[in-house]
């Protein structure tokens, strides 16, 4: 029965730091297909909200796994997942927003731009043409 429960573990251990990876790495593959600052930033949030996460609760079972259960790693685990987890969207917010008051060029078919426009100036909406 332990070594069910050991390869079960060994399989999750796996798919999560090999997920967390495979998110990494479209990340930064992605990257190089994007158009603007807005989309590289947009491509990354995937990668530091869900890759990071995996891995590092990867890294957790493992080391739980090999070392046995400490209550302390458990805490610093779920505190490091929700600050990687929250620290992405408001990091995405924050860097989109000044790549475009830089005046960083955007990608014409980026819509809508609502940093672009006074408000109550109208709503945008999204091109409907295939990129």
């Amino acid at each position: 029965m332990m070594a069910v429960l050991d390869v079960a573990l060994t399989v999750l251990i796996s798919v999560l730091l090999l997920g967390g990876g495979f998110w990494m790495l479209t990340a930064a593959l992605s990257m190089f297909h994007a158009r603007d600052a807005l989309s590289r930033i947009n491509v990354l949030s995937p990668a530091t909200g869900l890759g990071l996460p995996m891995i590092v609760v990867g890294a957790f079972l493992q080391h739980a796994r090999t070392d046995g259960f400490a209550l302390d790693l458990l805490l610093k685990t779920a505190i490091t997942v929700v600050a990687l987890v929250i620290v992405s969207s408001v990091a995405s917010n924050v860097l989109s927003r000044a790549a475009y008051s830089s005046g960083n060029p955007v990608d014409p078919r980026t819509a809508p731009q609502d940093l672009g426009r006074a408000p109550g100036e109208g709503e945008q909406t999204p091109h409907s043409e295939d990129r």
